[in-house]
């Protein structure tokens, strides 16, 4: 039976939903608008898509609340697609890949050490939807009448969002709630210009330095005199400790103290983790949790204009650990930190016969390169970090926001 409303009731309404509704409206501030004192000048848009041609999509699911039900939820996952020259060409780009430490999955990689060449996507997921996601690439490749061989070794990248584990998570991963056609519509829904960034596509459910991660992007052009190239980083990024957390060389996880990962609700649950995670009023007013082991995991893609060649990407790719390193992570052992780079220059090189004429970068010109994706992937997570919300999951499993305000103080304390 539907629930009747009088017009004072339904203003009544509107009138306290109206601020949510402004406030959702109105953008969070990114690393930049913070003044975060990063090096480099940024593209137009300061992300990936600031590289030509590259086009951004993903796909969020969102849904259920309270007790985990394998199954049924809650949900907090999604996907997300990066093409490096759009989703109307199989052209492949040349591609280097490179693990700071290897307990995560980046599928196709050994092809792309084989061949040099990335054909098609790389799309970034959580743990257990991997061959879901995959086998929608190619799915979606076949509808689109690309070569089924382009597309036979697509590359899926992913980080743990699970609530099944001793130290909790936001998403029912067990249950499988992405299906291949989710890999299609992020495929469909991708578009240069701003990217999402937060709780969306594949880091929608995903934690960093014990704050609410999520997907965040940077870029960096460098001047004429280094060959006015761009580069451009995207991270999906679920990693780290709290204490380590250091931003521009502040030590900013160790001066925001409250805010911890926590538990809201009374569930009656067997799972371990439970108990190890505290209650979420003393984790907020900064009561010391139980130390966790320092787990999880960091996906970023780098993409570049400038016309490297498949050593040097990765070369570049290895780059990106310094960038994580900046920020606090070392590539633990239970960490997935896989990091792929590649290259929109030199289009044609999929060519099945004769030879393929090709530019390169000289090796003594490539250090602008490579500090610039250092620069970008440390703002990338800042920038994740920045645009996520709080956002409560399975049995009751919170991750807070990292607060603007409270960053703002720590790196006003030490003179940043």
């Amino acid at each position: 039976m539907a629930r009747r409303f009088s017009a004072r009731t339904s203003c009544l309404a509107l009138l306290i939903l109206l601020p949510s509704i402004l406030n959702s409206q109105q953008p969070k501030p990114r690393a930049r608008d913070l003044g975060i004192p990063f090096g480099g000048t940024t593209g137009p848009l300061n992300a990936i898509t600031d590289v030509k041609g590259v086009e951004v999509g993903q796909r969020t699911l969102i849904s259920g609340e309270g007790r985990l039900v394998v199954g049924k939820g809650p949900v907090r996952t999604g996907v997300t697609a990066i093409l490096p020259r759009g989703k109307m060409t199989a052209d492949p780009v040349f591609a280097g890949w490179f693990a700071l430490n290897g307990n995560g999955e980046m599928t196709g990689t050994t092809w792309i050490e084989e061949s040099g060449q990335l054909y098609g996507p790389v799309m970034i997921t959580n743990t257990l939807s991997v061959g879901e996601v995959r086998t929608g690439v190619i799915q979606w490749a076949l509808g689109h009448k690309f070569d089924d061989f382009d597309f036979a070794l697509t590359t899926v990248a992913e980080t743990w969002d699970g609530a099944v584990s001793d130290e909790g998570g936001l998403n029912d991963i067990d249950g499988f709630h992405i299906k291949p056609e989710d890999a299609g519509r992020a495929l469909d829904d991708a578009k240069g210009g701003p990217v999402a960034e937060g709780n969306v596509g594949g880091g929608t459910g995903m934690e960093c330095h014990e704050f609410k991660g999520g997907i965040g992007t940077a870029s960096r052009v460098l001047p004429k005199e280094d060959g006015g190239y761009t580069v451009g980083v995207l991270v999906q990024c679920n990693y780290g400790l709290r204490r380590r957390l250091s931003v521009a060389g502040v030590p900013v996880g160790q001066e925001i103290r409250g805010l911890m990962p926590c538990r809201s609700g009374n569930f009656e649950v067997k799972e371990p983790w439970v108990a190890s995670v505290p209650v979420c009023g003393a984790a907020e007013t900064g009561t010391a949790p139980p130390p966790r082991q320092d787990r999880g995991s960091i996906i970023v893609v780098v993409a570049t204009d400038a016309p490297l060649l498949p050593h040097q990407l990765k070369r570049v790719a290895t780059r990106v650990s310094l960038g994580v390193g900046r920020m606090g992570g070392f590539g633990s052992n239970s960490s997935g930190d896989i990091f792929i780079a590649f290259s929109t220059a030199n289009p044609g090189t999929g060519a099945e016969s004769g030879t393929i004429p090709v530019t390169m970068l000289s090796n003594d010109a490539i250090n602008p390169v490579f500090e610039a994706t250092v620069q970008a992937t440390e703002e990338a997570i800042l920038n994740s970090m920045l645009a996520a919300e709080t956002m409560t999951g399975a049995d009751g499993f919170r991750l807070y926001a990292l607060p603007v305000d409270s960053l703002r103080a720590a790196m006003k304390k030490y003179g940043r």
